[in-house]
């Protein structure tokens, strides 16, 4: 199938908020300027207030667009690891180790920072980025060890979803918290990461393992 060229028009919206996301980031809401995303894109002023109307449009935009991609990645980390699987602490510990890679990523450390930092200013977008992608993620982990449960590879789960977050809580709290206060040079090593999810899987195979 021929691929169908991208317009002027969206190459110019990608190329926008693409400069934004990294003026968002490294800025935060209030240092950011439409005169430095516009010239990082290669647009005028005037373009990007045509397609985005104003700053928080813009902002809005950047937050939920990876928003999407965030639920999306998630999603499939669960599928791949998960679906299927005959052994629970190999899939388990295959799983913790992917999310600690990808969840203490610097572009998703940044992003929640900025998100956590704008939430009391805009409250409705800041809330959908946790809603639409943690919390949405995490119903879908409780639905993939729901899996594992019919499997009899856990025990019956009364709340899957409770499940997930106590399992993300397991793999994710000392390393995220780490790095959200400390900076993202505080991001584990490898073996650290190792150790992490290694006794994440300890813990939870010994509440709900079979």
């Amino acid at each position: 199938m021929t691929e169908i060229p991208e317009g002027r028009t969206a190459q110019k919206r990608r190329a926008i908020t693409t400069a934004a996301t990294e003026v968002f980031l490294q800025h935060g809401y209030l240092g950011a300027s439409m005169d430095e995303v516009a010239a990082k894109a290669g647009v005028s002023k005037q373009t990007v207030y045509k397609q985005f109307e104003n700053k928080e449009r813009l902002f809005a935009e950047i937050v939920l667009g990876t928003n999407d991609l965030l639920a999306v990645d998630l999603a499939a980390a669960y599928t791949e690891t998960l679906n299927g699987a005959t052994d629970a602490r190999e899939a388990l510990r295959a799983l913790a180790f992917r999310l600690l890679e990808s969840l203490t990523a610097d572009n998703i450390l940044q992003l929640r920072r900025l998100v956590i930092a704008e939430a009391d200013r805009f409250p409705e977008v800041c809330g959908a980025w946790f809603t639409g992608g943690f919390e949405k993620s995490l119903e879908s982990l409780g639905q993939a060890l729901a899996g594992l449960t019919e499997r009899g590879l856990l025990r019956e789960l009364d709340d899957p979803t409770l499940v997930a977050y106590q399992f993300a809580g397991l793999v994710m709290y000392k390393p995220m918290n780490r790095a959200m206060f400390a900076g993202s040079r505080a991001r584990p090593k490898p073996a650290e990461l190792d150790t992490i999810a290694d006794r994440a899987v300890d813990v939870f195979l010994k509440s709900y393992g079979a």
